[in-house]
C-alpha cells in the first residue's frame, strides 16, 4: 500500500457513522447537515460515510463545516456520472480540502441501474479512467463483496468498504486484502434492547436488500440458505448483520468486526424512522458507548 493509501487508513480511525441523511440536497436542511457534522466530528468519529449514490458534491459543504473528518461516498455508483467528470470533482475537492474526501465506488445492481452490464470489466475500465485522469489509487475505495472485487480493492484501491456483511465475511476480506488494505465494513445498529422489537426494526430495513441478489448471493457464499431471506430475514440473518441489545452486546458485535479484521466500521443506525433522518441522539449514544 502506497503512502497515499496508509494515510487514509489513519485519518479514518475505528469508527465512522454511515448516513443517507448527511447527503441531502434540500437546501432548507444546510444549516442542518453542517451542525450534524461538525457534531459528529466533535464526537470523535473519523468518517463519514454517504449512502444513497452519492458524489463529491454531496461530501463537498459537510468537508466545508468541518475541519479534521474525512468524508466518503458509500458508494456512488459506476453508472451515475462519467469517470471524468468524477475525476474532475475529485480534483476540484482535494484542491479546496486536501485529504479530505475518499471516492467510495460500486457497481451498483442490476434493478437500480439500467447501465449494468458485465459490471467487474465496466469497474475495472473506470479505474483504468480514473488512473489517466489523475485521481489516484490511494484516494479511492471500493463497495466489494465477492472475491475478484476484492482482489481489485487490494490492487487497484485503498481498500474496501463493503455493505451489509457479516463478521465472518470480514475475516475472508482480511484474507484476501491483506494486512495493508483498508478494510471498512458498514454495520447497523438498533438501539434496543426488546428482541421482538429490534428485530422488526431491522426486518423492515432489510426488506429491501433482500430483494437485490448481490446481496443475497454473498449471504449464500457465506452458509444462509434461502429459507433465510423469508418472512424477511431469519433471526439468525438478523443477528448477523446487526447489532442489537444492550451496550455491551452492541459493543461486542462491533468487536467482533474488529476481530475478524476490520480497521474501521461504518456504523449505520436503524431506528425506524424516515431514510433520511438524522438520529443525532442516537449518534451521541454511540460515541459514548465507544468512548
Amino acid at each position: 500500500m502506497n503512502d497515499v493509501a496508509a494515510t487514509v487508513k489513519q485519518k479514518v480511525g475505528r469508527y465512522g457513522i454511515w448516513s443517507i441523511g448527511l447527503r441531502s440536497e434540500d437546501p432548507d436542511r444546510r444549516g442542518e447537515l453542517a451542525e450534524a457534522a461538525a457534531e459528529l466530528e466533535e464526537l470523535g468519529y473519523g468518517a463519514l460515510w454517504l449512502g444513497g449514490n452519492s458524489t463529491a458534491r454531496n461530501a463537498a459543504p459537510l468537508i466545508g463545516a468541518t475541519s479534521r473528518i474525512v468524508v466518503g461516498t458509500s458508494i456512488q455508483s459506476i453508472w451515475q456520472q462519467e469517470a471524468g467528470d468524477s475525476a474532475a470533482a475529485y480534483a476540484d475537492l482535494e484542491s479546496a480540502h486536501p485529504g479530505r474526501f475518499v471516492l467510495g465506488l460500486g457497481v451498483s445492481h442490476a434493478k437500480l441501474a439500467e447501465q449494468y452490464r458485465r459490471p467487474y470489466s465496466s469497474l475495472v475500465a473506470y479505474l483504468d479512467a480514473l488512473d489517466t485522469a489523475g485521481v489516484p489509487a490511494g484516494r479511492r475505495v471500493l463497495a466489494a463483496l465477492g472475491p475478484k472485487t476484492l482482489e481489485l480493492a487490494r490492487d487497484r484501491a485503498a481498500g474496501a468498504i463493503p455493505y451489509l456483511v457479516t463478521a465472518e465475511h470480514t475475516a475472508q476480506a482480511r484474507e484476501i486484502l491483506g494486512e495493508a488494505p483498508l478494510l471498512a465494513p458498514e454495520l447497523k445498529v438498533v438501539l434496543e434492547t426488546d428482541p421482538s422489537r429490534a428485530r422488526t426494526l431491522a426486518r423492515a430495513y432489510l426488506a429491501m436488500y433482500l430483494a437485490l441478489p448481490n446481496y443475497t448471493n454473498n449471504f449464500l457464499r457465506h452458509g444462509f440458505t434461502e429459507a433465510d431471506f423469508a418472512d424477511g430475514g431469519s433471526n439468525r440473518l438478523i443477528d448477523a448483520v446487526f447489532a442489537w441489545g444492550d451496550d455491551d452486546h452492541i459493543l461486542d458485535r462491533i468487536k467482533t468486526f474488529q476481530q475478524a479484521g476490520a480497521d474501521h466500521v461504518a456504523l449505520q443506525v436503524v431506528a425506524g424512522g424516515p431514510s433520511d433522518a438524522l438520529p443525532r441522539e442516537e449518534w451521541r449514544r454511540l460515541a459514548d458507548l465507544l468512548g
